[in-house]
């Protein structure tokens, strides 16, 4: 396991990129209920050799997942190397002699839309277009199983008005945050330095620890949060898209009003 720490300096100008978590960070995604995800699959089975029902597939998939160490929300971070769910469906399915009349793909479609469905979270929006009207470029970059096809298309359907650089998904890059491998590709394909970049996220361990160890300046974005937590002290943490555009537009100003929004961290 890598060593962690959150040893950063309040940046003293705005960022030349914003770099984005996905889940509950740009898209507000419902409770996960997988049951509806493979009872949505199922529909194109072509064969069930056992007749497995959805409750049923869905417990092997559990186990599954159980086995890898993915199953706990407040350990899998621990979990660093990403198993794309093209290889967890084929095997899952497979495993329990069913077959589909669809590719992988959709698979991955069909599951997230009906187990998880997502919108745009409150103020995202015009947030982003106030990003693009002063040059910050955005990114985005998720620990996700399923196909970067799959986040590309939902984010654009939930956020059609707003063209990121690049959407970064785990599924077609190895790693997992926190790992800084992660984020050193995305600085990689940014072209720029971590000095110029923030990352803003929901999840503590991954995002805000993970792009710390990275270099990145981290912000704690709580307005979709689905889990506990627990503030902490020297982190920027904001509740909405609007407070962390008046932190950016009090970056502009004077270094004595810079100064006061430090001591808001």
């Amino acid at each position: 396991m890598q060593t962690f720490s959150i040893d950063l300096p309040f940046p003293t100008h705005p960022p030349k990129m914003l770099l984005f978590d996905y889940g509950q960070t740009l898209i507000n995604q419902a409770k996960f209920d997988g049951i509806k995800g493979t009872q949505a699959v199922l529909q194109y089975a072509t064969r069930n050799k056992y007749n497995r029902t959805a409750a049923q597939v869905q417990a092997e998939a559990d186990a599954i997942n159980r086995e890898l160490g993915r199953a706990d929300k407040s350990t899998r971070h621990q979990f660093q190397v990403e198993v794309p769910n093209h290889m967890f469906t084929s095997y899952l399915y497979t495993s329990q002699g069913i077959e589909l009349s669809i590719d992988a793909d959709a698979v991955d479609r069909v599951f997230w839309d009906a187990a998880s469905p997502g919108r745009a979270t409150e103020g995202i929006g015009r947030f982003l277009q106030y990003l693009a009207g002063t040059g910050i470029r955005t990114g985005v970059v998720s620990n996700l199983a399923f196909s970067g096809k799959a986040l590309r298309e939902r984010i654009w359907a939930c956020i059609p008005e707003h063209t990121f650089e690049f959407i970064l998904a785990t599924s077609e890059y190895l790693y997992r945050k926190p790992n800084r491998r992660i984020f050193e590709l995305a600085l990689e394909m940014a072209d720029l330095s971590p000095e110029e970049v923030w990352y803003v996220g929901d999840d503590y361990e991954c995002d805000i620890v993970g792009a710390s160890n990275a270099g990145i300046f981290p912000v704690w974005y709580l307005g979709a949060i689905d889990m506990p937590y627990e503030r902490k002290e020297g982190i920027l943490t904001v509740e909405g898209w609007a407070e962390l555009e008046d932190i950016l537009e009090g970056l502009r100003m004077p270094e004595g009003e810079v100064e006061d929004i430090r001591k808001r961290i």
